[in-house]
């Protein structure tokens, strides 16, 4: 995906009735804000923003956009707006709650209720440092994404699909509880009516179709995501990218490297949501789920002889696919 170069909105600036306080985060297609309204409370703010098609200087409110990028802009801001109105609609604890959504400056805003917590991917980063220990235990990762394909479901149901499921996009909150966060339908339809490519899935947890202009999407593409979320919580980094495992597939024995740390149950499962092939893969995401709440290992723990040996297979797995990826050899 494009990075997003394009200035913030000024600190302290009003728009559509609210106070933008901080930029928290952008990315390639939007940057979202914290911010307050009327009374005070703390809302988080998306502002549709593609780098890839348009530009705006610090200080500017507007952006601007080329003539011959105007058409897709516009097709962007409306697969947007019908996002949010589609978001607003749904009533879930895993799922990010849209209070409001308004056009100003040229583009739209979705208004979103703030929470206190981080990302799956800042506390996958925070434990994968600690020495001597997996990266998450199975006992957090069966809990939280039980929750997560709860607000996952949801979604489908509704007839949507989230397309960029990530640890960047799942919350934690302060109780540990997860949501949903910055759905992709409208990246993805913005990517399919232009006639450049601009990519707009994440590696590594993009299923294959996503690479492909017009293949058949469906909730056993986020399947794959969600399988790929799962290993980057036993692993600490996202997995093998699908379009280079169409060449060279290494997830089977990069999976097999986990023996001894995570049951056996799980690594099936996980393998199964990973399958390049979608007609191989769990088909919805009950399925999933239904797994992982039920196909609990008798034992799920190891004896430290047993997640010794693991580590150990963990650790030369790492180093040699990084002396893979970087073309580094043993003298």
């Amino acid at each position: 995906m494009a990075a997003q170069n394009n200035a913030a909105l000024p600190e302290g600036i009003e728009v559509g009735g609210y106070r933008i306080v901080k930029k928290i985060s952008s990315g390639g297609f939007s940057i979202v804000y914290l911010a307050t309204d009327e009374h005070g409370n703390s809302v988080a703010i998306k502002e549709y923003m593609p780098a890839a098609l348009c530009k705006r200087g610090p200080g500017e409110l507007s952006p601007y956009v080329a003539p011959e990028n105007l058409n897709t802009y516009r097709i962007g801001l409306k697969c947007f707006f019908e996002e949010g109105r589609a978001l607003a609609s749904i009533y879930h604890p895993n799922i990010v709650r849209v209070l409001n959504f308004f056009r100003a400056n040229e583009t739209v805003y979705m208004v979103m209720h703030y929470e206190s917590g981080r990302s799956l991917q800042e506390h996958v980063l925070r434990n994968r440092t600690k020495d001597q220990k997996d990266v998450l235990s199975e006992r957090f990762i069966r809990r939280v994404f039980t929750q997560v394909m709860n607000g996952l479901r949801e979604v489908h149901s509704n007839r949507l699909l989230h397309l960029d499921v990530k640890p960047a996009n799942i919350y934690l909150r302060m109780d540990g509880t997860p949501i949903l966060l910055d759905f992709g339908a409208a990246r993805q339809t913005l990517q399919r009516d232009i006639s450049k490519t601009y990519p707009m899935y994440t590696p590594g947890f993009a299923a294959p179709e996503l690479y492909k202009r017009d293949a058949e999407l469906g909730p056993w593409t986020d399947v794959y995501s969600i399988g790929a979320c799962i290993y980057a919580c036993m692993a600490g980094m996202p997995p093998q990218e699908s379009d280079a495992r169409l060449k060279e597939d290494r997830m089977p024995q990069v999976l097999r490297a986990f023996r001894g740390l995570y049951s056996s149950e799980l690594l099936s499962m996980v393998e199964r949501c990973l399958r390049l092939n979608s007609l191989e893969r769990p088909q919805t995401i009950y399925a999933v789920q239904k797994e992982l709440i039920h196909n609990v290992p008798e034992r799920p723990e190891f004896s430290l002889m047993e997640r010794t040996g693991a580590r150990l297979r963990h650790v030369r797995e790492r180093v040699t696919r990084f002396m893979r990826e970087h073309n580094i050899t043993w003298f």
